[in-house]
């Protein structure tokens, strides 16, 4: 459950709580706020209420008045965590209500992606959020940009950037999955040609099995000749006659190849297009401070 504050009163949520308690929670929480189609895949809003004054309904000295109280129990069910966005509000709940609150970093991150999607997901709320709030990055996308060598200022995102990024995210995440594949047919390298793959890279991993299972064919992306050892190489060749009967599905190999080399091109289109954004808005932001 998720206690959300807007800027004129408070909206309860229930959301896909595993999402929090994940290895990459800060690196995947962002990526489901980006649009609000994604969102409602992991989120559900069941209230919204204004309050004239939201120091009143939630005080450290005084505790919750009677609206919030009343909200906050209609919809806490037994043993579930209410997800908060500030410290003295899970102090002042858990004293008053005995709710078991959770703040920390990826809650924080949660309350970022709301807040970019507060009016599709609060459509009755038609304040604006204060500056600083809107300038707040989400640190998922920070990593990321960071991991692919962008060091962009908040002031710097926008809509362009934050889609692309997510673009970008979607084809790693692909991969990583394809990767698995691959590990599984893995082993035809070893039992066949006594290669040992067990610290290749997924691009290699699909290279060698596709230049064994259709020798003659294309390889569509990437360089052998850069990939492999020249052992590795001429053993590959030599050896791929000798795959016609070790049991691999070669139809299976081809689709998953073709899927792979399809996720590769498309990750480098989204660098290319989000490095493009990047310096556009690199560029905008500088004129403006020159200005």
């Amino acid at each position: 459950m998720v206690l959300f504050e807007t800027p004129s009163g408070f909206a309860i949520f229930y959301f896909d709580g595993i999402s929090l308690y994940e290895p990459d929670a800060m690196e995947n929480i962002w990526a489901h706020f980006v649009t609000e189609y994604r969102a409602s895949h992991v989120i559900w809003r069941k209230d919204f209420q204004v309050f004239k004054d939201k120091s009143d309904a939630i005080n450290y000295d005084t505790g919750l008045n009677n609206k919030l109280t009343k909200m906050l129990l209609k919809w806490h069910q037994p043993g579930q965590k209410l997800a908060i966005g500030k410290t003295q509000y899970k102090i002042v709940i858990e004293a008053n209500l005995g709710i078991s609150c959770l703040f920390d970093e990826p809650v924080m991150e949660l309350m970022r992606g709301l807040n970019y999607l507060m009016h599709s997901v609060v459509p009755e709320e038609k304040s604006k959020l204060a500056k600083e709030h809107c300038l707040q990055m989400s640190q998922g996308l920070k990593m990321l940009l960071l991991r692919y060598g962008f060091d962009v200022k908040p002031e710097m995102v926008n809509d362009c950037i934050i889609v692309t990024a997510c673009n970008l995210y979607d084809s790693d995440c692909c991969l990583k999955n394809q990767f698995k594949s691959w590990c599984h047919a893995s082993h035809f390298l070893q039992d066949v040609s006594s290669i040992n793959s067990q610290d290749w890279d997924m691009l290699k991993l699909a290279t060698a099995l596709k230049m064994v299972c259709y020798p003659e064919d294309e390889i569509l992306f990437g360089n052998p000749d850069e990939m492999f050892s020249t052992d590795e190489l001429s053993k590959l060749v030599a050896d791929a006659h000798k795959y016609e009967d070790s049991g691999i599905i070669k139809g299976a190999i081809l689709r998953l190849y073709n899927l792979t080399v399809y996720l590769y091109n498309s990750k480098a289109k989204y660098q290319r297009r989000l490095a493009s954004f990047v310096k556009e808005a690199k560029e905008a932001y500088e004129a403006e401070q020159v200005i």
